[in-house]
């Protein structure tokens, strides 16, 4: 981490749900919390509670430097709409494989 630069994660205590189109494609209850300096806070859902068959994984992906490489899913009307790390620097080692949106419903 560079100085100033921080990054937390923990589990949340909030359902989360994702709803695009009006189709669930994620709810969970076992969510994680990132909070990282500058960004808004991104919920990182694990696998089993995301409609996956519903996504195709794309060819983009973004380097973090604190986070490392993120591969990204789309909906056919909605390009990148999912990420994911799955080989996260270790001090995120806890959002491996966990799949984040950019908006989600929390309850």
């Amino acid at each position: 981490m560079t100085t100033g630069h921080r990054i937390t994660i923990q589990r949340s205590d909030r359902h989360v749900r994702v709803v695009h189109g009006g189709q669930v494609l994620a709810e969970s209850d076992r969510s994680l919390v990132l909070r990282e300096t500058g960004c808004p806070e991104r919920y990182y859902i694990p696998p089993e509670d995301v409609a996956l068959d519903l996504l195709t994984a794309s060819d983009a992906q973004t380097y973090c430097p604190f986070k490392g490489t993120a591969s990204y899913w789309s909906l056919p009307d909605a390009e990148n709409l999912v990420w994911a790390y799955p080989d996260p620097k270790p001090d995120v080692a806890e959002i491996k494989d966990h799949l984040c949106f950019y908006e989600v419903e929390l309850f």
